[in-house]
Formats: structure tokens, sequence, C-alpha cells
């Protein structure tokens, strides 16, 4: 079970179908994308959310994102097929009014937290690096869902 949903739309779009000329200037509004793929939990699917990530972050102009959000996704994607019970995955990459915002859902109402990992410890940092790297993080009420967002630097890529 793979299913994947696109949505670019870029300000050209948008300006088109608001014909009332209420939709101010293209540089008033930064274009909206995203992604959303739903799989289930197994090991191989974090390269796989990388790889996907990484060619949509290029097909925005993007590519100075590349190397922080794909630690990001393997961090959050891991996490959900790791403590997930089982449950299928969601995930949805968007960028938007100057972030890139990351969420995976995983099903488990048990929310992610931060841990302090011992230093030898295998696991257990990967949300310290992803508040490190997120202009914010959080989790959903529910617990089902984790989630950052990456600020895009001035001019894009």
């Amino acid at each position: 079970m793979t299913t994947e949903r696109t949505l670019t739309v870029p300000v050209e779009a948008w300006e088109a179908a608001t014909a009332d000329g209420s939709a101010g200037s293209p540089s008033d509004r930064p274009a909206r994308y995203g992604f959303e793929v739903d799989f289930l939990p197994t090991g191989f699917r974090v390269g796989q959310m990388r790889r996907i990530t990484a060619a949509h972050l290029r097909l925005w102009g993007l590519t100075t994102l590349c190397d922080t959000a794909m630690l990001v996704v393997s961090e959050l994607v891991t996490n959900a097929v790791r403590h997930g019970r089982g449950n299928p995955v969601g995930f949805r990459v968007i960028s938007s009014d100057g972030e890139l915002r990351i969420e995976v859902t995983d099903g488990n109402p048990a929310p992610a937290r931060l841990r302090n990992a011992g230093e030898a410890a295998e696991n257990g940092r990967g949300l310290v690096l992803i508040a490190a790297l997120a202009k914010e993080w959080g989790v959903s009420p529910d617990g089902r869902m984790t989630w950052c967002s990456l600020a895009i630097p001035e001019g894009g890529s």
C-alpha cells in the first residue's frame, strides 16, 4: 500500500483563479507546493521518503534545504516505522509562507517526546536533532502526528 498525492499550486494558477484582481502581485504571495504519501511501515520506506522529498525540493527550487530536510525526514519517518504499532504511516511535506513543514502521522496516540540519551545509547537523539535544526516542532493534540517547520532561506535556493 503506497499512495502519493501531489499538490502544486503555482502563483500563476492562483492568480488566474482570482478573476476580480484581488490576488495582488505575484511577489506578494509565495507559491504553495506540497505532496503526501501514505505507506505501510517498513524500513525501506525511510530512504524512499528521503528520495521523494529531495526530488520535490529540487523541483521547487529549495535545494538549500535538502541536507536538513533529509535528516528530519529520516528521523520522523524512522520514529513512525518503529513506534507506530504497525499502523499505516502518513507523510506530508508542504512549502508555504516561507517555511517547509514536514508531518508524519503514525496512528500511535503516545506522543513523541524529547529524551536524554546516554553516551552509549544507539538511539533516542532524533527529536533532539530536529529541535536543534527546525524553526519549530511539535506533536498534534491526539499524539498521532509529529511535525516540524524549517525556515526557507531568502531567495529559496
